[in-house]
This record gives C-alpha cells, structure tokens and sequence, in this order.
C-alpha cells in the first residue's frame, strides 16, 4: 500500500489522535529513514527520543533477532534472565536502590504517583491522612493518562478530560518563592522534568531543583524526577539530574530505553520501594524479556567509553552552529538545550518551518507553537548536522524579511 491508500484507509478506521507528516515510513538506517518512495530523511526527531540508537543498529538488531527465537514474553509471576540484571545496572547508574518496570513513560509516572503516596501513608501520624499532594511544575507534561494527565500542565490536555484525581498543585517554573509557599504539610512528592521537552526544551534552574530537594529531605517528602525524554544519555550524562549533584527519591525513564521496544522502569530508594508490597502494584507486559534483554545492550553501548562524551562534544557542536544561525537571521530568538536535546525558539509560529524541511529532507517537529526541537539519534554526527544546517538556513532566510520589517513598525 502506498502513502494515499494509507491515509484513505486510516482516515475511516483509526480514531483521530495524530496529525501526522505525509510519511509512509519503511526503512531507516543510522540517522535517515526512508519512505514508500526511496526518498530519504535525516532524522532529527528520532521517534520522539526514542531511537537514540538510530534506524537497524546492527547489534540491537542481532539481541532483537536472537531473543525472538527463545522467548518473547513470560507472566510477571515466572523469572527470567534478564529483568534483575536490567534493574541492578539501572540502579547503579541512577544512584538508587530497587526498580519496577512498566510499558510505557505514563504508565511509570501513575507507578511513581502511587509510590509516592503509598511512601506518605506509611509514614503519616495518627490521625486523618493528610500528605497527598504532588507539586508539578507549570509548563510540565508528563503524560496521558489520567494520574499524568492530573501533573501536566497544559489546559488543552488537561480539560478535555476534567475533572482529574485531585491533590496536584502546579508551582510557577523556577520560582523558588512560590515553590517554598506552595510547599505546606500536605505535600507528598515534587516532580520535575529536569529539561522540560513538550514544554519547549526549557531547564528548570539548578537553585530551585536544589530548593525543591531540601524542602523534600525536610518536611520527608519525595523528589521525583521525570527523565523520560532528557534521561539515559541525551544530555551527555546518563540522568539529566546528574548535572547539579543531587540525589532524587524517585526516577523515571523510558522513551530510549529498549530502543523502540516499549518498556520503562521507576527507580525508587531502598526505603522509598519498601512502600509498595506484592499485589499493591503491577503489570501484564512490562519488563518481558525481549524488551530487558535489548535495554541491556542499549545500556552496554551507552556505557561504552567516549560514547557520551560524544554526545556532549556534537551537542556543543550543535548549539554553535544554531547560534551562528540566529546571528546572521533574526528569524531565532533563542538557542537552548543540553547535550542533544536542543531548541530553537523562533519569532514565527514553527509549523511552516517544519513542512518545508520535511520537503527538503530533514524531519524535526516543533512544540509550544514556535520552538523547534531537536531530538536526534545519539550517534550523530557533525556532517549530519551540516546537513541539516544547509537545510534550515535558506528556510528561515525566507521568514527573515516578515521578521525584520514586523521589527520596524513596532
């Protein structure tokens, strides 16, 4: 079937969630994916963050081929080899102590919702349950579902489908007054995207995620941070948190983890784990040994030596090259991100920008109206980044006259 045959068919059985790029995938390969037609795309989406790999990584592809022919799922109830070697590793890179694995990035926040309140009911007086709130931050996103949905910020995903489980306040962002008025007996848990990424590739400041993990260790709340789309190397560390020392209660990975393989893991402290006991929590799916066997040899590559030390050098590489962009066309407003998590706010809506690159061959998507962001495989090279360069620059040149006389008559 070709794109059109496609799209005519999904447009009478799929229920309309997307708005997808006129794209019929087929084939990818290191950083470019190929359509229906052989036309090639330099990826710099990356499923989302999710193929930090890239396309047909021959050794993920080996574990994948090899794993396929023994087993591909077993019952929670059964072990297998590779579910307490994927936690152990997780665990000692994170600093933590125990994980649980799950499907999906949402379905590990609801995880860590739960063990946050169940950690506050183990630990609560005598007397009425009072410490159940969750303080998320304005412009977070951190799910679909309805636990997530409750802790992310935007209205337009959260009104739909109100009213949400109660006993979630959001902090205005980097605003270490209002954290510290928000933060009252009530509170059970803080959560933060350490780089918020549907937000627009913005840093939450490190004197507030500092404030926030004193005022946790003070009042023995948790800190949770959510490092699905900045964890697991796409800022050159494995945990974006790393960067100002602290130590959260609570992690939550998922997007790159099993590279295309649905699979998360929440990542608790000894004492914070202990809150949950056997039927409290679980899953049908999560943590099968296809998805642990591959996430395994994803950690392994990661952990190969210089391979994030690369990150950081082509990320730099990156931001340079943007800035450079932004001096000659004042189209860009902002260059910003960590790593390979990067952005660049412009001064028009980023939609037109998008379309005209997938037509030239490079695929990006833009958030927050007017943010394009990057999220390419992690194997990235500088000459793919050239490429991509060459693609933006006679795009946005074409915005820059609008930009400049807009400039002049305000």
């Amino acid at each position: 079937m070709n794109l059109h045959q496609i799209t005519e068919l999904e447009k009478r059985v799929l229920i309309p969630t997307y708005e997808r790029l006129p794209i019929l995938a087929v084939q990818g390969d290191g950083c470019y994916i190929t359509d229906d037609t052989g036309k090639r795309y330099l990826d710099f989406l990356g499923g989302l963050a999710v193929n930090s790999l890239g396309y047909n990584h021959p050794e993920i592809m080996a574990t994948v081929r090899d794993n396929a022919e023994t087993l591909l799922h077993v019952s929670n109830l059964l072990y297998h080899r590779y579910q307490a070697p994927l936690a152990e590793k997780l665990t000692r890179l994170s600093g933590l102590d125990r994980a649980f694995f799950a499907n999906s990035g949402t379905e590990a926040i609801e995880g860590a919702m739960k063990l946050a309140r169940a950690h506050a009911r183990k630990h609560a007086a005598p007397g009425p349950f009072e410490r159940f709130e969750i303080l998320a931050l304005e412009n977070s996103f951190h799910g679909r579902t309805f636990g997530a949905l409750s802790v992310t910020w935007p209205k337009k995903y959260r009104e739909p489908f109100e009213p949400l489980p109660p006993g979630v306040c959001f902090v205005h962002l980097n605003d270490v007054s209002h954290l510290r008025e928000s933060f009252t007996p009530k509170v059970a848990a803080v959560m933060v995207e350490v780089i918020q990424g549907e937000g627009g590739v913005v840093e939450v400041q490190e004197e507030f995620l500092k404030t926030a993990a004193e005022l946790c260790r003070q009042h023995g709340a948790l800190l949770i941070c959510d490092e699905i789309q900045c964890g697991l190397g796409r800022t050159g560390r494995f945990f974006a948190y790393s960067k100002f020392g602290l130590q959260p209660d609570i992690v939550v990975v998922s997007k790159p983890l099993a590279a295309g393989l649905p699979l998360a893991a929440i990542l608790a402290r000894e004492e914070v784990a202990q809150a949950f006991s056997p039927g409290m929590h679980g899953t049908t799916f999560g943590g099968g040994p296809l998805q642990c066997r591959v996430a395994l040899k994803v950690l392994e590559i990661l952990e190969r030596p210089g391979f994030l030390a690369r990150v950081a050098e082509v990320g730099a590489y990156f931001r340079q090259e943007l800035e450079k962009l932004r001096a000659e066309l004042p189209v860009i407003q902002q260059v910003r991100g960590d790593g390979l998590m990067v952005a660049a706010e412009l001064q028009i809506s980023g939609k037109s920008v998008v379309q005209q690159a997938l037509q030239a061959g490079l695929l990006l998507n833009c958030t927050q109206d007017k943010v394009l962001r990057f999220l390419p495989p992690l194997i990235l090279e500088k000459q793919h980044i050239d490429e991509a360069i060459g693609i933006l620059r006679p795009i946005l040149a074409g915005f820059a006259p609008a930009v400049m006389k807009k400039g002049v008559n305000a």
